[in-house]
C-alpha cells in the first residue's frame, strides 16, 4: 500500500479528513475529562462516600470502551466502516441521554459502561480508515495531527464541565456530550466515505477473525508497542484518575485546576504538533524511543520532588506537563508503529490493541488512581513504574534496539 490515498476514494479532501478523525477521538477524549470538575457534585448528589469511588465514573467508561473494541473490529471488515460508525454514535448519544437522568450511582455508571461501549466503536473506526487510507510516516503524520485536536479537548473539556456548572447542574455535562455526538454523526454521515475496498472485506468466521487476532497479538512489532502503548496510557489514566483529589485535597486549589490541567494537556497538544512536523523526516522510532526515555527521566524528577517534600501547585504542573510533553511524541508513533504491519487485518487488528491498551491502561489507570493517599507521592511513582515498563516491551519489539529505522513486511493474511 502507498502513502497516499486511494485515488478511487471520494470524499474529504487531506484537512477535512483529518479533522473529521480527530473529532471521532475527541468525543472520547471529552466523555472523559468535561466531568472531572464534577465529581464531586456527582458524589454528593448521588451519595458516594468515599472520595476514591468517584474514579468509577471515569473507569466505567473507559473498561465498556475498551472490551467493546473486540467486537467493532471483525463488525467494521465484514460490513463496512461507515455503518458500524453510525451504530456506535447512536449508543453513545442515548447512553449520554441517560446518564444525564440517572438517579443512582449505580444507574450511572451503568450508563457510562454503555456509552463506552458506543464509544469503542469512534476507537476502532478512526485508526481503521486512517489505516485503509495511508500507511507508514504518513499515517503516523496523519494520528498525529489528529492526535493533536484530540488531546486539545483536554484543555478545554474541564473548563467546559466547570462552565456547564456554572449555569446548569451537572447532569447537562452528559447533555453536552450528546449534543455533540449527534452533531459529529450528522458531519460524518454527509462527508465521510466508506473507505474498505470491497476486496478487502472480511466474513465473520470464527476461525479467521481467530487467526486475524493471533497475528495482532503474536507479531513482534504489533503486540510490543500494543503493551508499550498500554503502560503509557496506564499512567495517563493515573494521572486523569488523581488529577481532581490533587488539586482540590492536595493543593487545595479547585480554583486552578482547570488552568494547570489545560497547561499540562496543552503540553501534550504541542508534542503532537511538533510530531505531525517532524515524523516524515525523523522517522517514529527516533522521536518516540527518545521521547520515552524523556518520559522516564522526568517522571523520575517528579517522583523525586514529590518524595523530598518540594512538591508545589506550581512544581507538580511544570514537571508533569514535561512528562506529558514527552508522551504527546510517544503516543501517536507507538500507535502507527502497532498497526504498521497489519494493514490486511486493519479492522480486527485495532480492535484487538485497543481493548488490550484501553481496558489494560485503564485497569492500571485505576489501580494508581486508588492509590491516592492525599499526596502526590502515589500517582508520581506510578508513572515511573508505567515508563520502565513500556520501555521493556519496546525493547522486545525491537529485539532489543532502540532508535534503528527499519521496515518490517507485513504479516500474512489470515487463512
Amino acid at each position: 500500500m502507498t502513502s497516499h490515498a486511494a485515488p478511487a476514494l471520494k470524499g474529504p479532501g487531506f484537512p477535512e479528513f483529518v479533522a473529521l478523525i480527530a473529532m471521532m477521538m475527541a468525543l472520547n477524549a471529552l466523555a472523559i475529562d468535561a466531568m472531572l470538575p464534577a465529581l464531586p457534585a456527582i458524589g454528593n448528589a448521588l451519595g458516594v462516600v468515599a472520595e476514591n469511588s468517584r474514579q468509577w465514573i471515569i473507569t466505567a467508561y473507559l473498561l465498556g470502551f475498551g472490551v467493546a473494541q473486540l467486537i467493532y473490529g471483525p463488525l467494521a471488515d465484514r460490513y463496512g466502516r461507515k455503518p458500524v460508525l453510525m451504530v456506535g454514535l447512536t449508543l453513545y448519544v442515548i447512553f449520554s441521554v441517560l446518564a444525564a437522568f440517572a438517579t443512582s450511582f449505580e444507574l450511572l455508571i451503568a450508563a457510562r459502561v454503555a456509552t463506552g461501549v458506543g464509544a469503542a466503536a469512534l476507537r476502532v473506526l478512526a485508526v481503521s480508515i486512517v489505516r485503509d487510507r495511508y500507511s507508514g510516516r504518513t499515517m503516523a503524520r496523519v494520528m498525529s495531527l489528529s492526535f493533536l485536536v484530540f488531546l486539545g479537548i483536554p484543555i478545554l473539556a474541564p473548563t467546559l464541565g466547570q462552565l456547564v456548572l456554572t449555569v446548569a447542574p451537572w447532569p447537562w455535562i452528559f447533555g453536552v456530550l450528546a449534543l455533540a455526538g449527534g452533531a459529529f454523526m450528522l458531519w460524518a454521515a454527509i462527508r465521510l466515505p466508506e473507505t474498505l475496498h470491497p476486496e478487502d472485506r472480511m466474513p465473520i468466521q470464527i476461525g479467521r477473525i481467530a487467526a486475524a487476532f493471533r497475528q495482532a497479538i503474536t507479531h513482534r512489532q504489533s503486540i510490543g508497542y500494543t503493551l508499550a502503548m498500554t503502560a503509557i496510557t496506564g499512567a495517563l489514566f493515573g494521572f486523569i484518575n488523581s488529577s481532581q483529589q490533587i488539586f482540590f485535597d492536595v493543593f487545595e486549589a479547585p480554583e486552578l485546576f482547570t488552568t494547570v490541567f489545560a497547561l499540562v494537556a496543552g503540553g501534550i497538544a504541542v508534542a503532537s504538533l511538533l510530531n505531525a512536523r517532524l515524523v516524515e523526516r525523523l522517522g517514529s522510532r527516533l522521536i518516540s524511543h527518545t521521547a520515552l526515555l524523556g518520559f522516564i527521566s522526568m517522571a523520575a524528577i517528579h517522583a523525586g520532588v514529590t518524595l523530598a517534600g518540594h512538591e508545589t501547585i506550581w512544581t507538580f504542573g511544570v514537571l508533569q506537563g514535561l512528562t506529558m510533553f514527552c508522551f504527546g511524541l510517544i503516543a501517536g508513533n507507538f500507535g502507527s508503529m502497532a498497526m504498521e504491519p497489519m494493514g490486511h487485518i486493519a479492522g480486527t487488528a485495532s480492535s484487538a490493541q485497543g481493548f488490550i491498551s484501553t481496558t489494560a491502561g485503564s485497569t492500571l489507570g485505576f489501580l494508581i488512581g486508588q492509590q491516592f493517599n492525599g499526596s502526590v507521592v502515589p500517582m508520581a511513582l506510578g508513572m515511573v513504574v508505567m515508563g520502565v515498563t513500556a520501555l521493556v516491551f519496546v525493547l522486545i519489539a525491537e529485539r532489543g534496539r532502540l532508535f534503528r529505522s527499519r521496515q518490517l513486511a507485513p504479516a500474512s493474511a489470515p487463512g
